[in-house]
């Protein structure tokens, strides 16, 4: 891996994620704050992944390689590092020195100090930061929110779906908030746009039952 140069601020994208960010796309030196559902975060990677970009996760220890490999995340440019302790912020900086895309949870509550730190870096590299827990000024805010399976029916079969809502939020002049519903994952195991049917009650996601 080497440093890079940049020719755009605009990331390779899931097409399906276009109703869900503010511009419809990923852009460099941002920060997205993503919660709710580990599956959000694996589509987030899938676009980047799949137009050849490296991807990074940081202090996620139950972030699945086979589940990222259906979302389409190329695994032979995933790098992880499931328990940095309290070297989390160290780890994610030195990462966005190379690697264009990198998901952090950060350990506890984030201070205005280690922002303002990583933002910075972000920028200057041009890199994409997408945090999982609560992160200030965050460009773009999305929130699961809902959540539904299909694929049993009358007791029997197999969870095949999952339709989610995404709740986003937006700042920078890059577009308004709003919500949108995907499945995560289709029936191949991706991403997708949900079809346009009326919703059935959803339920809050539980995190410890559904990644």
């Amino acid at each position: 891996m080497q440093a890079r140069r940049l020719d755009t601020r605009e990331i390779p994208t899931h097409r399906a994620l276009a109703a869900v960010l503010p511009g419809g796309v990923l852009r460099e030196g941002t920060v997205v704050q993503a919660t709710g559902s580990t599956s959000l975060v694996m589509a987030l990677l899938a676009g980047p992944s799949a137009a050849g970009r490296w991807v990074a996760v940081v202090g996620m220890p139950a972030f699945g390689a086979e589940a990222a490999r259906r979302f389409g995340i190329d695994l032979s440019r995933l790098v992880l590092v499931p328990e940095p302790g309290g070297q989390w912020l160290t780890v994610a900086a030195t990462l966005a020195d190379t690697v264009p895309v990198v998901v952090v949870r950060p350990e506890g509550r984030v201070s205005p100090g280690e922002v303002s730190r990583l933002a910075a870096r972000i920028r200057q590299r041009g890199a994409l930061l997408i945090a999982t827990g609560a992160w200030p000024g965050a460009d773009t805010v999305l929130e699961v929110t809902g959540s539904r399976w299909t694929g049993l029916e009358a007791g029997h079969g197999a969870l095949v779906e999952r339709e989610v809502v995404v709740r986003t939020a937006g700042r920078g002049g890059f577009g308004p908030g709003g919500a949108a519903r995907l499945r995560l994952p289709d029936a191949p195991g991706g991403v997708a746009e949900a079809v346009e049917t009326p919703l059935a009650p959803v339920h809050r996601l539980d995190e410890r039952r559904a990644g």
